[in-house]
């Protein structure tokens, strides 16, 4: 079953953040992840709990190989990138 990986990022440093970019999109498909969506337009219908910034959405082939991806020696290296030069919000949830 497939388990999605989400992201919501308000970029701060936009040099930096597309090195990041770079950097992680192989990793991220190492894991069997494929980019669904990756800051397109927002069409916010309902914001009650939280207004979205801009959206990452990758599709893993399950929830492990999520894990196994954010939780990676590989993704260590470059998640200061992201961490030092963004503010994210991150959740995986499985496709059920």
């Amino acid at each position: 079953m497939s388990a999605f990986l989400f992201v919501d990022t308000k970029i701060n440093n936009p040099e930096v953040y597309e090195e990041y970019k770079k950097l992680a999109k192989p990793i991220a498909e190492k894991f069997g992840g494929v980019y669904r969506a990756r800051g397109g337009t927002l069409d916010v219908r309902q914001s009650e709990l939280w207004s979205p910034t801009r959206i990452v959405l990758i599709e893993f082939p399950d929830m492990q190989s999520a894990q196994a991806f954010v939780d990676s020696a590989d993704y260590a290296q470059v998640k200061p990138l992201r961490e030092n030069n963004a503010e994210c919000t991150l959740f995986i949830v499985d496709g059920g």
